[in-house]
């Protein structure tokens, strides 16, 4: 049978969330379809894998932005998860919730019921954190959140020595009561396995008769009467298929996938669906539009001191890795290569941190290619920086070009496109530059690789930023949530306005971007829009 009471499109961050809390109690029948295939692959599951997913078209949709005016006229490579999982299973898995103001202004903008206070016991519910239960944290719920302070490279110590030097202080917990300060990331892995939402919210759920859960299903359009979502077609080994939703659809494909679904299937701007020869169903301009994602740019630096390079570039190195790692989940290859950052303000008047650091104990300026970064470090001793904008004010645009609904659409990131965003471009740059002039870091650096000491004035350094900056995957907004139907796509219920059966959850839902990683507000965003759905269905 192809009828459900929910069917949910994207087996991702979302919606592998949803598939397990709507099947929970037994009455509901639910259907996840899935564009890309099964997770269980060491490369997944790896933790460092990801730098191999990372390049990898059997579960990387491995998108092209269009090119970019802000980054000279560059096409910046967007790699999204194909696979159960979605980005959760391709991620570095650093666990980020954002700053509590990001959802303040998500409820000021008439959005209610999402305020920090509001979304709090999301989290908390979604946890099963390593520290255990508290004001700020959750124990024994589906998604594992570990600590590595005792793990991490003795170079990540340096990093926040000089912070501390150069007047940032530690916080003990990104995620708790103060976000802002330096410390090491808490990571999405569980015993040295990736936590993604496959395995930490699908696979308990797989085995209930009221889910059914099917891979390499494409989805092609939402079926409707008038506007009334019925069900959803998809493409399977060759076959078109159909499946009927006799309560809600809900799309879970992202931000470039869900806005896409959206235009191929009738709702979007009649100017552009016409001009596609897609017949209107909902003249819903604002799909698609208010894209925003995180920019950074990395400082590389070769080291005077032994650094993850020295530890994985030679082929002994990395033998003695994986035998650490098949013999005990041990090692490198158990973590992420992303260890260590801050959440700081460039200037005092800010009240809130505007600038994102991270901080890497590896380096990999030799790869052939930033699509194969994480494949193999540098062969001498190197690290690096990076900063993005939290908070950035510039916004892009998504659009299919094509009625074919294997066509990729046009992603347009419209980078650096306000003075807000420059701005920050020349204070990350000193404040980077700041730290690593400051003596824990300075002593063991032998030379600033990238951009170099040459790179001074500040044309040259919006020149660097232009040529060498690139998103860090937190692609969101594109269906925005908000009060207004002309410049939204949901409401605060996460219903698409001119439709009814209708919802959108994943990134695309955020109304403005969070600071920080976007995979945890993700997952805080489907566990409430369980209770919602639920809620609506007594």
């Amino acid at each position: 049978m192809n009828e459900f009471d929910y069917i949910i499109v994207g087996a991702g961050s979302a919606g592998c969330v949803l598939a397990n809390r709507l099947t929970a109690d037994g009455r509901y029948r639910v259907l996840l379809l899935e564009a890309g295939g099964s997770d269980r692959t060491p490369w997944i599951q790896v933790p460092i894998g990801y730098g191999r997913t990372f390049n990898d078209p059997k579960v990387n949709w491995m998108y092209q932005a269009e090119p970019d005016p802000g980054l000279a006229q560059r096409t910046g490579f967007w790699p999204r998860g194909k696979v159960l999982g979605g980005s959760s299973s391709i991620n570095a898995m650093v666990y980020i919730r954002g700053h509590r103001g990001d959802y303040d202004d998500w409820a000021a903008a008439g959005n209610p019921g999402w305020s920090y206070r509001d979304v709090l016991p999301y989290f908390i519910k979604s946890e099963d954190n390593v520290w255990g239960a508290s004001e700020y944290h959750g124990a024994g719920g589906p998604l594992h959140v570990s600590e590595f302070s005792k793990r991490v490279h003795p170079v990540c110590h340096h990093f926040l020595d000089a912070c501390a030097v150069a007047g940032f202080q530690p916080t003990p917990d990104f995620n708790g009561a103060q976000m802002e300060g330096t410390g090491l990331w808490q990571m999405n892995i569980r015993d040295g396995v990736r936590e993604s939402t496959a395995n930490a919210y699908l696979r308990p759920a797989m085995g209930r008769a009221n889910l059914r859960v099917e891979t390499r299903a494409h989805a092609t359009r939402v079926l409707f009467e008038g506007t009334h979502a019925t069900g959803v077609e998809y493409l399977q080994r060759g076959q078109r298929q159909t499946a009927r939703a006799s309560r809600e659809v809900i799309l879970s494909g992202g931000a470039v996938n869900s806005p896409q679904l959206l235009q191929l299937s009738g709702v979007g701007a009649t100017a552009l669906l016409q001009g596609l020869g897609i017949a209107p169903v909902v003249d819903a301009p604002a799909v698609g539009q208010g894209l925003q994602d995180h920019l950074a740019l990395t400082f590389f630096y070769k080291s005077r001191v032994p650094t993850l390079n020295d530890e994985l570039y030679p082929l002994s190195g990395k033998i003695k890795a994986g035998l650490r790692y098949l013999l005990g989940r041990q090692g490198i290859l158990g973590m992420s290569v992303n260890q260590a950052g801050a959440f700081v303000r460039s200037r005092e008047s800010l009240e809130r941190p505007n600038l994102h650091l991270y901080f890497n104990p590896l380096s990999y300026t030799t790869a052939p290619s930033t699509k194969k970064r994480l494949t193999n470090p540098d062969p001498w001793p190197g690290f690096l920086m990076s900063f993005n904008t939290c908070r950035p004010t510039s916004r892009g645009s998504l659009a299919i070009t094509s009625a074919d609904p294997l066509a990729p659409p046009a992603i347009r990131p419209n980078s650096l496109a306000t003075p807000e965003d420059l701005q920050d471009v020349f204070e990350g740059a000193a404040l980077l530059r700041r730290i690593a002039a400051a003596a824990p870091l300075a002593s063991i650096i032998e030379s600033e690789l990238q951009p170099g000491a040459a790179v001074q004035t500040p044309e040259a350094l919006l020149e660097d930023f232009r040529q060498r900056a690139g998103t860090v995957y937190h692609a969101s907004c594109t269906c925005a949530m908000g009060p207004d139907p002309r410049t939204a796509v949901v409401d605060a219920q996460l219903r698409v306005y001119g439709t009814t059966g209708l919802r959108v959850v994943d990134a695309s839902v955020f109304p403005s971007v969070t600071s920080g990683n976007t995979n945890a507000p993700t997952i805080m965003v489907a566990e409430k829009a369980a209770d919602l759905i639920l809620r609506a269905a007594t």
